[in-house]
């Protein structure tokens, strides 16, 4: 009975893995289908404000207690602006004029920004070899993406491009932030990803009549991609990577990032019918070498072929 109910545990945690990498994949699927009707700031008010509401509902279900640190509210609204308010904003405006697969090929850089910051912030987070290898595969990984010999070509995209590196960039200052700053408080995930996503979307709503006043022209597949954007993008996401994180720790957790640029390029390609360039792969295959590498299991690897051999 007992091994059943662990087999069955197991079952439940790789599928809630399967779908994080969905989930996290096909946000960018649901962000360009969004803007057939949104403007940016709207599909960000909108994916912050569905995102709150079942975060919340998941707190009441749960009965979790709402926080009260004044400290803790403060942190985690400047997390909320830089894990959620400005990247999700620079990656719907890049979404005007690049395809979803190539935003969400991006997105996978946010392991190397995140490191690039930890050895400069946290004093825990020396430049070893290994991340150094690491984070020479991730730059010329952005490059190869980029493609610098088709920059003047007038359709390069080359600023939306860029805002996308700000967007991961602004992630990976997040996580540093949250790191230094949450971390070892003791509040549980799901709090925390309630309380920042809460506090990015009051900040958002009071921000509509400034920045969001563009006509709105709602259809069913931007209303379902909105809601698809809000509640499981950034609402159960949260949910399930906690999970997964509890089950399997953060390093097996973060193997998600390899997975979700597929599924956002197949989507891309299937759904809206993208195209596909040759260095788009080419570059996220060494941007992933550089995660894997930073991490040492490339040498780890390596070492175990030769013990083999």
């Amino acid at each position: 009975m007992e091994s059943a109910r662990s087999h069955a545990a197991q079952v439940g945690v790789v599928a809630q893995f399967g779908l994080l990498a969905l989930a996290w994949g096909s946000s960018f699927l649901f962000i360009k289908i969004c803007l057939d009707g949104l403007s940016p700031v709207q599909v960000v008010v909108g994916r912050m404000v569905f995102g709150a509401v079942l975060l919340g509902a998941i707190m009441l279900v749960t009965r979790r207690r709402i926080p009260r640190d004044p400290s803790l509210w403060g942190h985690l609204t400047v997390v909320s602006q830089l894990l959620c308010v400005l990247p999700f904003t620079l990656f719907a405006w890049a979404e005007q004029e690049i395809s979803s697969g190539l935003a969400s090929i991006y997105n996978a850089t946010t392991p190397l920004t995140t490191l690039a910051f930890a050895t400069v912030v946290l004093s825990a987070e020396r430049l070893t070899r290994d991340r150094g290898i690491g984070l020479g595969f991730g730059f010329v990984g952005v490059l190869v993406i980029v493609g610098p010999w088709s920059i003047g070509s007038g359709d390069s995209g080359l600023l939306p491009q860029l805002a996308c590196l700000a967007a991961t960039t602004s992630y990976g200052l997040a996580f540093v932030y949250l790191r230094r700053f949450v971390t070892g408080r003791g509040v549980p995930a799901v709090t925390v990803a309630f309380v920042q996503v809460t506090a990015g979307a009051v900040v958002m709503v009071l921000l509509t009549p400034l920045v969001a006043r563009t006509p709105v022209q709602l259809t069913s597949s931007v209303v379902l991609s909105m809601v698809a954007l809000g509640a499981a993008s950034t609402g159960l996401a949260y949910v399930w990577n906690t999970n997964v994180v509890e089950a399997w720790g953060a390093a097996n957790t973060a193997a998600v990032t390899y997975l979700t640029p597929v599924v956002g390029v197949v989507l891309g390609i299937l759904v809206l019918r993208e195209p596909l360039t040759w260095n788009q792969p080419v570059g996220a295959g060494l941007v992933i070498a550089g995660i894997l590498a930073a991490h040492g299991r490339l040498r780890r690897a390596a070492v175990s072929r030769r013990g083999r051999s």
